[in-house]
This record gives structure tokens, sequence and C-alpha cells, in this order.
């Protein structure tokens, strides 16, 4: 194993990791599917149990691709996808830092993810060992465009904030 496969590993793991423990915790954790059903409807988006279950098998499903290393730029275009929901919806208004529930942390999630496609699994990974090679510009372009894609669908079709009221 090289350092670049050994690179390439670590940051699946800890990003599948992360993804698997945020599905995890919209699923079973505080408030389970039906406080994060409820929190996403908060967020302006219609039918929050479904975006719910939605979040959860996204976020549970690229964990396990991505910790295996198999379809590596979709996994990556999922993870893309859901940071930039987060992002745009709860966290962009709080500004940059994590601290105040900014978007810091989601951002560096979508852009490790974008990175993580163009480099590629690395040599231990499901997709080595099947062939499946994706990287590259070509890589980095699958993965960017469909979580942009995807994004825009889910907005397009779900979000429908709440109109302020002045007082």
């Amino acid at each position: 194993m090289t350092s670049t496969d050994f690179a390439l590993l670590l940051i699946r793991i800890v990003i599948g990791v992360v993804m698997f423990m945020h599905g995890y915790n919209h699923w079973l954790g505080g408030g389970k599917i039906a406080g994060t059903a409820g929190w996403f409807s908060g967020l302006g988006l219609r039918h929050g149990t479904l975006q719910a279950w939605l979040s959860v098998v996204t976020e549970i499903g690229a964990a396990i691709l991505l910790i295996v290393g198999l379809f590596t730029p979709l996994a990556c275009a999922a993870v893309i996808s859901v940071m930039l929901v987060a992002g745009l919806l709860a966290h962009r208004p709080n500004g940059f830092f994590v601290f105040r529930e900014g978007y810091e942390y989601v951002l560096t999630l979508a852009v490790v993810s974008v990175a993580l496609a163009l480099l590629g699994p690395g040599g231990v990974s499901l997709d080595a060992l099947f062939d499946i090679e994706i990287t590259g510009w070509a890589g980095g372009a699958l993965a960017f465009g469909i979580g942009v894609a995807a994004t825009v669908g889910l907005l397009a079709t779900f979000w429908r904030p709440q109109a302020k009221v002045s007082t």
C-alpha cells in the first residue's frame, strides 16, 4: 500500500464514519425520524418525514460506499448534495463559523468529497478491485454535477419556505 492509497483510505473512512453517524443521528438519535422531520419542515422542506428518511438512506448509503470504496464518485455526489442542502438551508444564514452554526463544517465535507472524487478511492477499494475507475476531471465533474443537480432538484421540488411576516 502506497502512502497515497493510505491517505485516500483514511479520507474515505473518516468521511464515511462522519456520514454514517450523521445518518444514524437523524434516524435514531435525539428526536429520531419525527424530530428530524420536524426540523426539515422548519427549514421549509415539504414532506418532512419523507425528507428525513431520504436523508438517512442517503447518508448511511454514501457512508457504506465510501468506507468500502465502491462507486466512489456517486458516494461523493451524495455527500456533496446533503452538505449543499444543509449549507444552504440551515447554515448559510449563520455565517461561516461552525461554533455559530455556520457553514464551515458542511463546506469542508463537500470540498473534501469533490477532492476525493477527483483523486479516486485509491488502491485499497472495491473500485480498484473491480477495475471501476472514474477519477480525475471526470470523477470530480461527475460527483460535483450530480451533487449540484440533486440539490437543485430537491430544492425545486420540496423547498417552500414560509414568508416572513413583518410586524
